[in-house]
């Protein structure tokens, strides 16, 4: 579905699964050339997605080929945010129905996101790749966790001692909290309140819960209060920090592909794919995509 701006109109695709129905939802504005601030919030406020993302053209001496180079801006329903890995993956996934599959630059806050998208074959769903920023990690308080903890209503000893909390960063920060069974990950019901003025005090995103379920595949799920939306479905800044995480803690080797699965629990499944390359510090994720029908809207 798609609604009139100053300048373009409001595309709806949904990214990490080539369902409609499943992975997450995306605003999608390709011209906001005539959008203020105020005005994309709005926009991001009344598609009421976890995230909206918003296009113009770059500085003229920005990377990337003529045509092919964006400026990309995030907004959730209550603010702007630095980099939105599922918005960036529909985004390019209209992008390419537009202008062909490909190689594309996105300029964010958080700075340069290259983005390959390509068919998959047999008239199949194209299927973008972005490889994030330098990514980092960091240490909890045992202060700052308790507090999550008790915003979750999670008991310690819930926990898996083998994934232990730390904050990660791939475009956006999220604090990793592993869950020691597959139970606990499904039994989420959290103070919002709680949690939200914690993640701020942080400068959180998301909360990433997490369930490994083998040596590569993954079950998480990620708590978006600061966005103004219970849970987001799938969360693509969320998994590359997760891969900075699971390889700087030695958890899967330095090249890795994994497979993140989300949004089970919340009747919209996806399945994101996160790739560690070895001498490579950044992460890629990468996840199909496709225009979400207005009849669905």
């Amino acid at each position: 579905m798609s609604e009139p701006t100053p300048t373009g109109e409001v595309l709806r695709y949904t990214a990490f699964s080539a369902d409609p129905a499943g992975g997450n939802p995306a605003g999608v504005v390709l011209d906001a050339s005539g959008l203020t601030d105020d005005a994309m919030l709005a926009v991001a406020a009344d598609v009421g997605y976890s995230e909206s993302a918003f296009l113009t053209a770059p500085a003229p001496d920005g990377a990337g080929s003529p045509g092919r180079a964006f400026t990309i801006r995030y907004f959730s329903p209550k603010a702007e945010v630095p980099f939105c890995g599922h918005a960036t993956v529909a985004t390019a996934i209209a992008l390419a129905e537009r202008i062909g599959p490909g190689d594309l630059v996105f300029e964010t806050r958080a700075g340069t996101v290259p983005v390959t998208v390509a068919a998959t074959g047999d008239g199949g769903p194209l299927r973008a790749t972005l490889t994030s920023v330098e990514p980092h990690v960091e240490e909890v308080t045992d202060a700052d966790l308790a507090e999550a903890l008790a915003a979750l209503d999670w008991p310690a000893g819930d926990l898996d001692p083998e994934l232990p909390p730390r904050i990660a960063y791939g475009g956006a920060r999220h604090l990793v909290v592993g869950a020691a069974t597959r139970a606990r990950l499904a039994d989420l019901a959290y103070d919002f309140t709680r949690l939200e003025a914690l993640m701020r005090r942080l400068d959180l995103t998301t909360v990433q819960l997490v369930w490994r379920e083998s040596a590569d595949v993954f079950h998480v799920r990620d708590p978006f209060p600061v966005g103004g939306v219970v849970e987001d479905p799938a969360t693509g800044a969320a998994a590359a920090a997760f891969g900075a995480y699971a390889r700087e803690l030695g958890l899967v080797p330095e090249a890795s592909v994994l497979t993140l699965h989300q949004g089970v629990d919340m009747g919209r499944p996806g399945v994101l794919t996160v790739e560690l390359r070895a001498g490579d510090a950044r992460v890629r994720v990468s996840g199909t995509g496709t225009p979400i029908p207005a009849e669905s809207v």
